[in-house]
């Protein structure tokens, strides 16, 4: 029942998220799907860990806050470099926001509010900053010369 109530709380996030502000790199950076995988995953351990709602609303909110403006930039428009990290990286920032959340600190700024500006940063984001491989690490020498190693079929 845990888990399943936790599995709710996660979707739930993720319907409002996907609603409000987009969950598709594409459409707002990393940070849409980075941030919300993060944000869900904190809410719905704080609802298993036995926390309140107000808890999970502020795990929400603190993972998303840590990861705004998180651009989508994959090498070679593939998904192993730097996506695989960075949703590492967001399942360690979920783990910092539930610690946060369940020790009782809070987000200044409601979840909503967040949320809001999660949209707002992707929209003021360039599009070549939201997975299209043109800007970022994908745009560096080694990101480009992978590009066209990977075109070429590795015979470069």
């Amino acid at each position: 029942e845990e888990q399943v109530a936790a599995l709710f709380t996660a979707s739930g996030i993720g319907m409002v998220i996907a609603k409000v502000a987009g969950v598709s790199g594409a459409a707002g950076g990393c940070q849409a799907e980075c941030g919300s995988a993060s944000a869900m995953a904190a809410a719905a351990v704080v609802e298993m860990a036995g926390g309140t709602p107000a808890q999970a609303a502020h795990a929400c909110a603190i993972a998303l806050k840590n990861i705004l403006g998180l651009v989508c930039d994959p090498v070679a428009g593939l998904v192993e470099v730097p996506c695989i990290k960075r949703n590492a990286a967001g399942a360690a920032n979920a783990l910092v926001a539930i610690d946060l959340a369940l020790a009782g600190v809070k987000s200044v700024i409601p979840v909503d509010e967040v949320i809001s500006a999660m949209y707002q940063v992707g929209q003021a984001l360039p599009a070549s900053l939201k997975e299209t491989a043109l800007g970022g690490l994908a745009a560096t020498p080694t990101g480009c010369r992978l590009a066209r190693e990977l075109r070429k079929g590795g015979e470069e």
